[in-house]
């Protein structure tokens, strides 16, 4: 695994480069131990077929909570047809039944924490065990909360064991413009949602229409002091970025 020292300077000289060639590295490191996770985001969409493109197979594996909108349930399909290889489907131990039975219905409008971590955070936890690198969409520009991920970062994965895994953010640097003038120039299905006024789209009950000028991040659990669902915030990072 790679130390604190070797990621600054990777981060530093791979930042530098083209995304394809940022995959490219992580395909020859760590091979099928590298795995792209998507919500199905314009940035995930557009990584996805830079991987195809470029000949590395990537896995890939989304979250199904549950909870999503219809229209990501069928982007899901299309994208299969459009890539021509599967993704994975996460899902949580437990239904939205059963999380009703447990902690009483409609758990997100009263603690969206609780209901992120046992839907989100805690099957992604059980999908990193089988990983040493995972593959975000996240950009700088998306919020303040991310403006200042690094191209390659360092998280304490299991700190019984001293197990690190190397978190890859390829497309740090691409504006919204960038991202959404591939995907037209491509012709790679996405979210209709978009169309209609969602600027990031999630679960159904926590996602609302937002100003076409306000965050890409608006619209994210409202009335709520949140800005994430967790899965990203939920590992201790081992190296802090000075962008």
């Amino acid at each position: 695994m790679l130390t604190p020292a070797e990621v600054r300077g990777l981060d530093q000289s791979l930042g530098r480069q083209p995304t394809a060639q940022i995959l490219r590295w992580a395909w020859e490191r760590f091979g099928p131990r590298a795995a792209i996770g998507t919500s199905f985001q314009g940035a995930g969409l557009v990584m996805m077929h830079l991987a195809k493109l470029n000949r590395l197979p990537f896995p890939v594996f989304t979250l199904d909570t549950g909870l999503l909108f219809p229209e990501t349930v069928a982007l899901k399909r299309r994208l299969e047809e459009f890539f021509e290889f599967p993704i994975e489907t996460l899902e949580p131990d437990l239904t939205v039944a059963e999380q009703a039975d447990i902690h009483g219905p409609e758990l997100w409008t009263r603690n969206p924490d609780l209901c992120c971590t046992i839907r989100k955070v805690l099957p992604l936890r059980d999908k990193l065990c089988d990983l040493d690198c995972w593959i975000t969409g996240l950009r700088r520009q998306q919020s303040a909360t991310r403006a200042d991920i690094g191209v390659v970062e360092l998280y304490a994965f299991d700190e019984a064991s001293g197990r690190d895994i190397v978190k890859l953010n390829p497309m740090a640097q691409w504006t919204r413009d960038e991202v959404w003038n591939y995907l037209r120039q491509h012709r790679i299905p996405y979210n209709p949602l978009h169309d209609r006024g969602y600027r990031s789209i999630g679960c159904q009950p926590c996602t609302t229409l937002a100003a076409p000028d306000a965050n890409e991040r608006a619209g994210r659990w409202t009335g709520f002091n949140k800005v994430e669902c967790g899965i990203h915030t939920f590992l201790p990072k081992k190296l802090d970025f000075q962008i």
